[in-house]
């Protein structure tokens, strides 16, 4: 019986599954839908037109050799590429893999309803008069790209940030918006961008703004009666860069003035970078029609870095203030704090200030006292990366073997052991927990807390290493 089209992609999900990070599964191949399966041929859409480059720079060879284990030597991958410009209805189109230029038509660009040679428009953030060149791009030279940590937590807003860097406005995806939670790093990688953008071209005007201050100088404007020297300001723009855009909820008045900067911004070719807490499909209070240009480009988000970035976030503040620390020390700060980049950040520089203003050497149970203290106001959570290396230096397993799919028994009841810590010590979600736990899914961590349950109570030596281990998760 001939397989659908369904079926042949869900084998090859199967196998990249095996084969790519659990993020990358999540970000490049989840939202892939197939769509039919003509003789050798599959058509698979995709969401964008950067979504199917990134594919093909990225994992054209795990593609190739998949899709031809599916369908044989002449199996063939079609792509359906969504584009959504908003300026009109357009049908799904096809490239042939393993890919060739698409000639997707762009926005031609338009006059500019203004003078840009006149030197009166008034510029908000310091006097009138003054003229284009001489604007302030108001960029913190410290959040350069070469100050930034990727990991896979980050991977696609920085690629995609990196891109815009290089090829403001000409790239697909404009306007590029990262989104994420409080001290991810949105602010950071906003301001490399256009640090990067500026040593590339430092002839072009590039400018960083809040939200909340761009809403400032709108309202200044209507009490000054210049509202058109405030529009035709950022319309002289050739990258801006919009900080924590969600503050334009609830604001008509705002918003409406915004779209039409974005509106003349974009099609005059100009890069829009905006950040976010969280992805257009979420905001309240937003203009739909002002959403809607936000998903014209690329939506990235920051996700909470895991252990491996934490970790070398912190090396890196290390190396760059020429400080040397011990790496127990490090592992265990990047153990402790897996919340967001600031707090871990705060904590390191907390434990340098103790360790400097008490003449202190820097030590594992100095940074113990401190990261109590540190945490003393909030509920700790004990992490599943604390757990993992927990039971792996108890069992004396490395914790990539922990991670791997070995049916080995003794790496099989460690794994299960973290799945029951885990589950009842952190908040963490059975679906997440196994993500963590070598890509399981919600079933096998069930299974997981059952089989530990049942051996506590039927096996004293188990339920020795059980108490053991829970007593040195918990003195964290």
């Amino acid at each position: 019986m001939a397989k659908t089209f369904e079926e042949v992609w869900n084998n090859c999900l199967d196998i990249i599954k095996d084969n790519v990070t659990y993020q990358s599964f999540k970000t490049w191949f989840e939202p892939i839908k197939p769509l039919k399966l003509e003789g050798t041929v599959l058509t698979i859409q995709v969401p964008s037109q950067f979504f199917y480059e990134w594919l093909e720079e990225h994992y054209i060879s795990l593609l190739r050799k998949t899709i031809r284990k599916e369908l044989g030597t002449e199996g063939r991958l079609e792509y359906s590429i969504i584009m959504d410009n908003g300026m009109q209805t357009s049908k799904p189109y096809a490239v042939r893999y393993p890919g060739v230029n698409t000639g997707a038509t762009k926005n031609p660009p338009v006059a500019m309803p203004l003078d840009l040679n006149a030197n009166t428009i008034k510029n908000p953030f310091i006097i009138p008069g003054l003229k284009k060149l001489n604007v302030d791009s108001r960029l913190n030279p410290n959040y350069s790209f070469d100050n930034f940590v990727e990991g896979d937590c980050n991977r696609l807003a920085r690629s995609a940030g990196y891109a815009v860097g290089q090829n403001p406005g000409n790239t697909s995806f404009n306007p590029l918006l990262i989104y994420g939670g409080v001290g991810l790093g949105k602010t950071h990688l906003a301001h490399a961008i256009g640090i990067e953008v500026k040593n590339n071209f430092p002839n072009k005007t590039v400018l960083y703004v809040s939200a909340e201050q761009f809403t400032q100088q709108f309202i200044d404007s209507v009490k000054n009666n210049n509202q058109n020297d405030f529009v035709h300001f950022y319309q002289m723009i050739d990258v801006l860069i919009m900080d924590d855009v969600q503050f334009f909820a609830g604001k008509e008045k705002t918003q409406d003035v915004f779209f039409h900067i974005f509106n003349q911004l974009h099609q005059s070719r100009k890069q829009i970078v905006l950040t976010a807490d969280k992805p257009p499909v979420e905001m309240q209070g937003m203009e739909q029609r002002l959403l809607s240009r936000f998903k014209w480009g690329l939506s990235a988000d920051l996700q909470v870095p895991e252990l491996e970035t934490r970790i070398a976030i912190l090396h890196k503040k290390l190396y760059a203030d020429g400080i040397d620390m011990p790496m127990e020390v490090v592992e265990y700060l990047a153990y402790s704090i897996n919340t967001n980049v600031r707090e871990l950040e705060g904590a390191l520089i907390s434990l340098l200030a103790q360790a400097s203003l008490n003449k202190k050497t820097i030590t594992l149970e100095l940074a113990k006292s401190m990261i109590d203290k540190f945490v003393k106001n909030t509920a700790r959570e004990v992490s599943i990366d604390y757990i993992q290396k927990v039971v792996c230096d108890y069992f004396d397993l490395p914790i990539e073997l922990l991670k791997s799919k070995t049916r080995k028994r003794e790496v099989v009841q460690a794994r299960q052991i973290v799945m029951y810590f885990a589950k009842s010590m952190t908040k963490s979600s059975l679906a997440s927990i196994g993500a963590q736990c070598g890509g399981k899914d919600h079933a096998t961590v069930l299974h997981a807390c059952r089989t530990v349950n049942n051996l506590i109570d039927t096996d004293k030596q188990f339920r020795g290493y059980i108490h053991e281990l829970d007593k040195k998760i918990s003195i964290q």
